[in-house]
């Protein structure tokens, strides 16, 4: 269970949600789609495009351009001796396939797959026949469909399936929302909340016997009780934030003017184990090329300017001062002292 923090326009967490669907759908991986907001036929209709060997190659040589740039470049006698930092995490090993944004998938990709829908407008407004207390309506029909889906077409781990066994993936958009009929994201005392707390533990339960994987975009910037946001972290094995520059005094900030955003890994899975990897790096940055979303480490650029970083003389003189006062009259003087 994945839950992906939505950046404040949902442009990006968008983006990676159909990210998910569209490796579902090159692996041959059934889709479940959920959403409150669009039809899940139009999301699917925008399923970015798998790029071809060639393609590969043309977006392997924009990299290797960028980072021959970078190795041109003189650096200082001290940190020559330091190991090189690779930009993009994991470029050793390939993971995953590759898609042109530019592009979308074609229809015959999706005829060898079965796709399934929940548009919670559409619904039928029948009392679901999972009854739970204090748990929303469009969260019971949706856990209702899920349940009716993994048992039907035998996704359902804890019985022997007749046919190939297969994943189901399960895209959940913009969960929480006024338009799932929850009230959390318009008051800081909700009426109702436990409504989503409860729906995602028996989510839980239900992909923990069963061969499924979901993604859950939660619009984390709208609920105001932060309780209710560590509860979803509790109940979910991986959370990742997307913080988008747009609007930000960040746009304009020179030291990220390579990249569109931040992603924070607030938790990493620890199934069937007592502790979880930890990663090398922290601090993940992300960037919308003109084909790819490509996540690197954060690296700011260097200083190339000729003038001093200090702010003015006057800085400088009483810095100067401190330095004499301490190590007595032999730094006397009011010559300026610059490191």
């Amino acid at each position: 269970l994945v839950s992906t923090e939505e950046d404040i326009y949902g442009v990006y967490s968008h983006l990676l949600f159909k990210y998910f669907l569209a490796e579902g759908v090159v692996c041959g991986h059934d889709l479940f789609v959920a959403s409150a907001k669009e039809l899940p036929s139009n999301i699917l209709k925008e399923l970015p495009a798998p790029l071809l060997d060639n393609s590969r190659n043309e977006v392997r040589e924009e990299t290797t351009a960028v980072t021959s740039e970078d190795d041109s470049m003189q650096i200082a006698w001290r940190y020559q001796n330091f190991p090189k930092m690779e930009a993009s995490p994991n470029t050793s090993s390939r993971f995953g396939h590759y898609y042109d944004i530019s592009k979308t998938m074609s229809s015959e990709l999706f005829q060898s797959i079965k796709c399934h829908s929940f548009f919670l407008p559409e619904e039928p407004s029948l009392q679901p026949t999972i009854k739970m207390q204090n748990m929303n309506s469009g969260y019971a029909r949706l856990l209702e469909s899920i349940q009716k889906i993994i048992y039907q077409e035998g996704f359902d781990g804890s019985h022997p399936q007749k046919k190939q066994k297969n994943i189901l993936r399960i895209g959940i958009q913009s969960l929480g929302s006024m338009l799932w009929g929850d009230d959390i994201s318009c008051t800081d005392k909700p009426e109702d909340a436990h409504s989503l707390t409860k729906f995602l533990y028996v989510l839980r339960g239900l992909l923990r016997k069963s061969l499924s994987a979901c993604l859950i975009t939660v619009p984390a910037h709208l609920i105001q009780n932060k309780a209710i946001m560590e509860r979803v972290t509790n109940l979910s094995d991986v959370v990742v934030g997307l913080e988008s520059f747009i609007g930000s005094e960040r746009e304009t900030n020179p030291l990220y003017k390579d990249y569109h955003g931040l992603i924070h890994v607030h938790q990493i899975p620890r199934l069937n184990c007592l502790i979880c990897d930890v990663s090398d790096t922290k601090d993940l940055a992300f960037r919308l090329k003109r084909k790819q979303f490509t996540i690197e480490r954060l690296h700011l650029p260097p200083d190339l300017s000729d003038t001093v970083s200090r702010s003015s003389k006057q800085e400088l003189a009483a810095a100067a001062k401190l330095l004499s006062s301490g190590r007595g009259a032999a730094a006397g003087g009011e010559k300026h002292l610059d490191f």
